[in-house]
């Protein structure tokens, strides 16, 4: 049992494939439009509950609880050499108006 005011992550479909928006790309419209969240446990659970929680903006969601004490896992991808190189243009060219 995961008990109440845990931090955890929920996932909910907002969306079906059949409620999508006709302009979307083609594989886009394959897929229902889902999101995860996370937020605090209002009630203790179990993987898998249909929960609700206390998001960060203090909201209330309700979704599947899926994950318990969940990371942050995001990044800004791979190293780009064209990217660094034009960081050092734009300082070299911008040095002397600091």
């Amino acid at each position: 049992m995961i008990e109440k005011m845990t931090f955890v992550q929920i996932y909910k479909s907002v969306l079906s494939r059949s409620e999508r928006s006709a302009n979307l790309p083609a594989d886009t419209k394959q897929v229902p439009f889902e999101f995860r969240i996370k937020g605090k446990l209002l009630k203790s659970a179990q993987i898998g509950d249909t929960v609700q929680i206390l998001t960060a903006t203090k909201r209330i969601e309700t979704g599947i609880l899926i994950a318990v004490e969940p990371s942050y896992t995001h990044d800004f991808g791979h190293f780009v050499q064209e990217i660094e190189d034009m960081k050092d243009i734009i300082l070299s060219e911008t040095e002397d108006l600091v």
